[in-house]
């Protein structure tokens, strides 16, 4: 929020889905997908950069990288306003659909993708030990002082 983008014209990307729902208790980084007001507030807190999604997606890369604002997400995603139509609001926060997760995990395929798979399947079906705990993910986290891991 300290970033002061706009809610409007961004989304939480990446695993930030799977902690705002308690799916992961943590992450790495947290990837957000910008357009218009928000991508131009990226552009002011730092330099773009090339991106792994193509040519015309650009990143600002924030806190050594632990934030990446991006311009553009997976190509099979569609546009950043189609992603942003299809999220969801946690907490008065626009993130990606599990379900737009789901289809580029299983895409890219690699080992902590398909690990994140069966938790999203567990959490789906309603298996997941820690669902419906109250708080949200997000809130025990930063209560508890935890920081996202590397």
């Amino acid at each position: 929020m300290s970033l002061g983008l706009p809610p409007e014209d961004f989304v939480i990307a990446g695993s930030g889905p799977l902690l705002a729902h308690g799916i992961k208790p943590s992450i790495g980084d947290l990837d957000v997908v910008a357009r218009g007001k928000a991508w131009a507030q990226a552009l002011s807190l730092g330099t773009p950069a090339s991106s792994p999604f193509g040519e015309q997606v650009e990143k600002v890369q924030l806190l050594d990288g632990r934030i990446e604002i991006f311009n553009g997400w997976f190509p099979e995603a569609g546009t950043v306003d189609d992603l942003i139509a299809r999220s969801e609001v946690i907490d008065g926060l626009r993130y990606e659909s599990l379900a737009d997760v789901c289809r580029w995990k299983r895409n890219l395929d690699r080992p902590k993708d398909r690990a994140d798979l069966e938790l999203i399947e567990r959490y789906t079906s309603g298996t997941a030990a820690d669902q419906g705990s109250g708080a949200s993910a997000p809130q025990q986290a930063w209560s508890a002082g935890r920081r996202p891991a590397k």
